[in-house]
């Protein structure tokens, strides 16, 4: 499937005295083209969550490479890395409006009921698991 990318511009509450986006504020962005890309996948946290799976996080990290400031437009491309049916990991790209590289992480997750207990989504949600092997495969 042609993902893409998740696409908006720095707000002003996201940046320190410096004008530029706060490191913290990466972290966010990670989470919301995530979102962007389930929904474009066919799987939106909505569904996922309706259907009384969990996706937490169970680490998240991120490299700084150029700051983005107030205005600018950035683009981020999530890309799945990592799927076993238990885990899903995916990795980042944020850059500018130009292609250059101004950040890059990754997040993983695991998969689990509404009590947070561990699930194979293999055998208790197959169609759910089906959309992420699948786009996984298709990398």
């Amino acid at each position: 499937m042609n993902i893409l990318p998740y696409k908006r511009r720095v707000y002003y509450y996201e940046t320190d005295k410096m004008g530029i986006m706060h490191h913290s504020n990466y972290i966010r962005i990670f989470e919301e083209s995530r979102v962007f890309f389930l929904q474009q996948v066919g799987m939106p946290f909505e569904m996922i969550e309706a259907s009384g799976i969990l996706m937490p996080v169970l680490s998240v990290e991120c490299r700084y490479k150029r700051p983005l400031r107030f205005d600018e437009i950035f683009f981020v491309y999530p890309q799945i890395i990592s799927f076993t049916g238990t885990r899903l990991s995916l990795k980042y790209r944020v850059t500018d409006e130009h292609g250059d590289l101004c950040a890059e992480g990754s997040s993983s997750h695991c998969f689990t009921d509404t009590d947070m207990k561990p699930l194979r989504i293999k055998n208790s949600h197959p169609k759910i698991y089906d959309v992420f092997a699948e786009e996984y495969n298709y990398l």
